[in-house]
């Protein structure tokens, strides 16, 4: 199943994707669950199926995407979790603790949304990461890495936007540009994921590859990384954490690559979905 939220007729909504078809839950079952993070916290992922598909769709090319996660949902991000070169200038090996960050309400958008392009001479270092990220659908407190794939929701695609020379001054100010970077399209359920290992994330630049490499790569794997997190803080339905961004983002390459004005960027897994950007207003 394929969680969304989207605007509709003038009115924000959610429900399910189904191909090329979006089926948006009823008024009365809004009344009961005001939005997606509310059906999470409820355990109600089979009622809401149920109800949606029960509604007239429209076609996808007719609503207007919007963050598959509540605005205000916490998002957790992984740093340094493949093998690659540093954008930084480091050589990168396997960290002896997993490292964590957060990004804040207004730094991501949604699915075919233009990315803010940063001001000034911050431009010039304006960075993508494509990345796999899981929501958590039950609340996690102290659970073992076992235990992990019965505390999620499912997995979506997150463009970690970055502006390098400011992650210089810290990484709090290069990772929470406003509008650079986004998450998406939908929330693809954990019922549809057998083995997240496997899943293999791609990412374009005008249709030219820049990232390609399997989950089984990272350092430290899903059921590692929430775990973690869980003996940190408890983590809610809703929350995202993304899982860390392969070789080839734009800093690493040789020459280095940074987006421009008019550059289309896609971040695609098999399983999954497809998340695109444009980088500027249209």
């Amino acid at each position: 199943m394929k969680l969304a939220r989207w605007q509709q007729g003038g009115n924000d909504t959610y429900g399910v994707i189904a191909g090329d078809e979006a089926h948006a839950v009823s008024a009365g079952f809004r009344a009961q669950f005001a939005d997606l993070h509310e059906v999470l916290e409820a355990g109600a992922l089979e009622a809401l199926h149920a109800d949606a598909m029960a509604v007239p769709p429209v076609p996808v090319s007719d609503i207007t995407w919007r963050l598959p996660i509540h605005r205000a949902a916490r998002m957790i991000c992984v740093g340094i979790n493949y093998p690659k070169r540093y954008p930084l200038d480091q050589s990168v090996t396997r960290p002896d603790n997993i490292i964590l960050f957060a990004k804040l309400d207004g730094t991501l958008l949604a699915h075919d949304a233009p990315l803010e392009i940063p001001v000034g001479e911050a431009a010039d270092s304006f960075d993508y990461e494509g990345e796999i990220a899981v929501v958590i659908g039950r609340t996690a407190r102290h659970i073992s890495p076992d235990q992990v794939s019965a505390h999620l929701a499912g997995f979506t695609l997150v463009n970690d936007g970055s502006v390098r020379d400011w992650q210089r001054h810290s990484v709090h100010a290069g990772k929470n540009f406003a509008g650079s970077g986004s998450c998406g399209p939908w929330i693809t359920t954990a019922d549809e994921i057998d083995a997240p290992e496997t899943l293999t994330l791609t990412t374009r630049l005008n249709g030219q590859i820049v990232q390609n490499a399997p989950a089984s790569e990272m350092f430290f794997s899903i059921a590692q990384v929430v775990s973690y997190i869980s003996h940190m803080m408890p983590l809610q339905p809703g929350d995202l954490i993304a899982m860390g961004s392969p070789d080839g983002t734009g800093g690493s390459r040789t020459p280095q690559r940074f987006l421009k004005a008019g550059d289309e960027l896609e971040i695609d897994v098999p399983g999954v979905g497809l998340l695109r950007n444009r980088v500027g207003a249209e």
